[in-house]
């Protein structure tokens, strides 16, 4: 029991920014475990995400509480996710070879294409939600998180850590070919369900998709995927579930 919640608290304050301490310390031996609670952990985020969405919907102007949801999304996890996708981006629009590639991405500076995925990839969900009527709203806030953290563990289950050195992201990699893939996108199927089998079918489609071309795209470019472009796949996947939440709500 001691070690599950271990587990649970090593990933809670690696995806999040949530003040706990305790066995703080011993974080680095669970690390691995941890991603199998990711999927929950971003059912947490989306829970409070979610709540906000039903409570300000009446006081707050549609597009304030968007841009706010969209504020809550990033800093709940320190912008972790966000700064994954820049460095890819910096790294895979650059036109060099894998290992320069790579450099680029360990690279602290960012770029053009840095700052182009963060401004596209923030405006693209702002437009999303901003679609969406406050019933809806609250349902994709929920699932949006959850999809994301659904897409780091597709990703590390069905591609390699490319970084033979290792880093931050190996740490964590776990190669889980369909136990906690399946239970992840089960997750995602069955919170979605609660409102419509039609928006869950939908969401399946676009976290599969995104998922298999990203990744494909990762495995041609690098050869696998490292912590920036779990982060990376995380921000594109939640992006897609806004869209197609945008897509459902509004048919």
């Amino acid at each position: 029991m001691k070690s599950i919640l271990s587990s649970f608290l090593a990933g809670l304050r690696f995806l999040t920014i949530v003040p706990i301490s305790w066995q703080k310390e011993s974080d680095a031996q669970f690390f691995q475990k941890s991603v199998s609670f990711f999927p929950l952990i971003g059912l947490l985020i989306g829970v409070a995400g979610g709540a906000v969405a039903v409570l300000a919907s009446d006081i707050v102007p549609q597009s304030l509480l968007a841009a706010f949801l969209l504020l809550y999304l990033g800093a709940v996890s320190g912008f972790l996710h966000l700064d994954g996708l820049a460095d890819t981006a910096d790294g895979f629009f650059s036109s060099r070879s894998k290992d320069q590639i790579l450099a680029i991405m360990r690279d602290s500076r960012s770029g053009a294409m840095a700052i182009t995925a963060l401004v596209f990839i923030l405006l693209f969900k702002f437009a999303a939600l901003l679609s969406i009527s406050p019933h809806g709203l609250a349902w994709t806030v929920l699932i949006m998180p959850v999809a994301g953290r659904s897409a780091i563990v597709l990703q590390m289950a069905f591609l390699p850590y490319a970084r033979k050195e290792g880093g931050l992201g190996a740490l964590f990699y776990r190669r889980s070919k369909w136990a906690l893939p399946s239970f992840s996108l089960l997750l995602v199927f069955v919170l979605a369900s609660a409102n419509n089998v039609g928006l869950a079918a939908l969401l399946i489609v676009a976290i599969a998709a995104t998922g298999w071309l990203f990744g494909l795209w990762c495995l041609r470019t690098i050869g696998g995927t490292t912590g920036d472009t779990l982060g990376a796949a995380c921000e594109l996947t939640e992006a897609a579930a806004a869209a197609a939440c945008a897509i459902y709500f509004n048919v």
